[in-house]
């Protein structure tokens, strides 16, 4: 743990929570959710939909790092190599124009959930992603359900 750590001390982490399996009021994360884990990574839709950019992917570590200054090399490397794929399967499986990916570290860096987590957005011309970051909505795991099934079956394909 580093100084630069920022979660309370009685965190309980929703991340950890989704990669241990499990389902209740402390993460929002489903298991319906991830479309791919490994004993290193996992990946999942996110919770939160964001403007014109639904069903973006979040890649996380399932050993519990808080931000990219914990992170080992290794597993910020592994995380790349899933944020390719993912970003391909974007592609293939919602016809994105492009990709843009965003990791937050600490507060002031605009992270909120205080496990490291690496985003994978599908991006189409004029979405205005960056302005319609405010405009983040909950969904329920069943608004969830497609993307991640498409997701699923666009990874078998690469």
């Amino acid at each position: 743990i580093s100084m630069y750590n920022h979660a309370p001390n009685n965190y309980k982490c929703p991340i950890c929570l989704a990669v241990n399996g499990l389902e209740n009021e402390d993460t929002l994360i489903t298991q319906s959710d991830i479309v791919y884990k490994d004993e290193h990574v996992m990946a999942f839709i996110s919770s939160f939909f964001i403007g014109k950019n639904p069903g973006h992917i979040i890649i996380v570590p399932n050993k519990h790092f808080e931000n990219i200054y914990d992170l080992p090399i290794e597993l910020a490397q592994q995380i790349s190599e899933i944020a390719q794929k993912m970003s391909l399967a974007i592609k293939k499986a919602y016809g994105a124009e492009g990709i843009t990916t965003l990791q937050n570290n600490e507060p002031a860096g605009n992270q909120h959930a205080f496990h490291y987590h690496f985003h994978v957005f599908p991006r189409y011309t004029n979405d205005d992603l960056h302005k319609n970051m405010i405009d983040k909505r909950s969904t329920t795991p069943v608004e969830r359900k497609p993307y991640a099934d498409k997701i699923k079956t666009a990874i078998k394909l690469y």
